[in-house]
C-alpha cells in the first residue's frame, strides 16, 4: 500500500472574492502526505494565512475524488488587529 500512497499527487486552489475581501483556500498532497491552506486577503493586502496537515482519512477521501463538508472549518481567520492604530 506505501508503493501507491507515495505515488499519490493532488493540489487544489480555490479563489472567492466579494468587494476588497479575497479568500484563497488550497490543497496540497504530495507523496501521499499534504496539508490545507486558508489566506485571507483585505484591499489587496494578506491579513491571514492558516496552515493545517491533511488527516489520512481526508487524503483517501480525495484520493477517490468524495467531497468532504467542511473540510476548512478548522482554518478560521483570526480577526484581531496586529498594529493598533491611534
Amino acid at each position: 500500500m506505501s508503493t501507491t500512497q507515495s505515488a499519490f499527487n493532488y493540489s487544489n486552489t480555490q479563489t472567492h472574492q466579494t468587494g476588497g475581501k479575497k479568500t484563497v483556500r488550497k490543497v496540497l498532497i504530495k507523496k501521499g502526505k499534504g496539508h490545507k491552506s486558508v489566506k485571507y486577503y483585505k484591499n489587496g493586502k494578506l491579513v491571514s494565512t492558516v496552515k493545517r496537515g491533511l488527516k489520512p482519512v481526508e487524503v483517501a477521501f480525495i484520493k477517490i475524488g468524495k467531497f468532504i463538508p467542511g473540510l476548512f472549518k478548522d482554518c478560521p481567520c483570526n480577526k484581531t488587529r496586529k498594529h493598533i492604530h491611534h
